[in-house]
């Protein structure tokens, strides 16, 4: 729920600015600089290059880490599970998480067991490897790889929906309950601008296409330092 009404309020937000980050975003202890653009042209925005998988090991993205707070024991997973409990869980030694209940917004369900949930990177590990994480490094595919900073980076989904995902995108894959297109299109997009992920001529072209389902609807963002 936390992480829902954080969306929301993102939503909200009406101020259309430039696409592209202020180098000096980051320099001298400055926050970031958060962006919001029409769906359209944020997708349009996604710079055009072909796939290449050659090199991917799902060993290159280090997940899950200690997240954003190594004393808790916590790691990355748990806290996602934990900010978007609908009812929070209880943490036990070790953090285990028992009871709680989530929604999967993907295919529309309840879940009432965190050991039934998915931690699903909104961009696969893969689809960013193709799009550009393979020229990072090491450090910067793990800040990718546990991106709780953003809260459409990482999303608690049912563990069914998220392997029939597995490393597809928009062209090939798309959240089968009704109503949260516009939504999966947002988070995707606004996804591949943080992380200045690129975009394959078929990947864009349905994303064009089905944005046109999304009058009025925008993409916000923050450039992952």
């Amino acid at each position: 729920m936390i992480k829902n009404l954080r969306r929301a309020a993102m939503a909200a937000v009406l101020l259309v600015v430039p696409l592209m980050a202020p180098a000096s975003a980051h320099a001298h202890g400055r926050a970031a600089e958060t962006y919001t653009v029409p769906l359209t042209a944020a997708i349009h925005a996604l710079p055009l290059a072909a796939e290449a998988r050659a090199g991917y090991q799902r060993t290159s993205f280090k997940h899950w880490n200690t997240g954003n707070n190594p004393t808790d024991g916590c790691n990355t997973r748990a806290e996602v599970l934990l900010n978007e409990a609908v009812d929070r869980p209880d943490v036990l030694p070790g953090c285990k998480l028992s009871g709680g209940r989530w929604w999967s917004y993907y295919d529309a369900k309840w879940v009432t067991s965190a050991s039934a949930l998915d931690v699903d990177h909104m961009v696969p590990l893969a689809e960013a490897w193709d799009s550009g994480a393979s020229q990072w490094t090491a450090k910067r595919r793990e800040a990718y790889a546990n991106d709780l900073d953003a809260v459409t980076s990482l999303v608690a989904v049912t563990a069914a929906s998220n392997r029939t995902k597995a490393d597809q995108d928009p062209a090939q894959w798309l959240p089968t309950a009704d109503g949260v297109l516009c939504r999966y299109l947002t988070e995707w997009t606004a996804t591949k601008l943080r992380w200045g992920l690129t975009a394959d001529a078929d990947e864009r072209k349905e994303l064009t296409k089905l944005a046109g389902a999304c009058p009025g609807a925008t993409v916000t963002y923050e450039p992952a330092p």
